[in-house]
């Protein structure tokens, strides 16, 4: 279910014309589902949250200040290890809601911190 919600959010932001560089870059410390270059040169680091009901609240609920700030320190690590330290970036959430006749949807909230 994690990946087709991956799957659908990179289509999603490929049609805003974003450049997918990486999916699921991870590190000790944890993983950036969707890293992204932005049409204006903004690095854009995608969380995704998929579900299938909203039985356990929203996806975005899933989003704690510690998972936030985690995000953000993965971002800087990949930024560091990939020579661009410095450069714009912003963390973005999207949440992916599967009804039971297959179909879904996205809402997506940019700029998180």
């Amino acid at each position: 279910m994690g990946a087709f919600g991956e799957e659908v959010v990179s289509q999603y932001v490929i049609t805003r014309k974003f450049e997918i560089i990486a999916r699921n870059w991870r590190i000790r410390e944890g993983e950036i589902d969707i890293i992204a270059l932005q049409p204006n040169g903004v690095f854009t680091f995608i969380e995704v949250k998929t579900r299938s009901s909203l039985a356990f609240g929203h996806p975005f609920e899933a989003i704690t200040t510690d998972k936030a700030h985690r995000m953000q320190r993965l971002a800087l690590g990949w930024l560091a290890t990939h020579g661009a330290l410095g450069c714009d970036y912003q963390i973005d959430v999207a949440a992916v809601l599967i009804s039971p006749d297959g179909s879904h949807s996205i809402e997506y909230r940019a700029d998180l911190l």
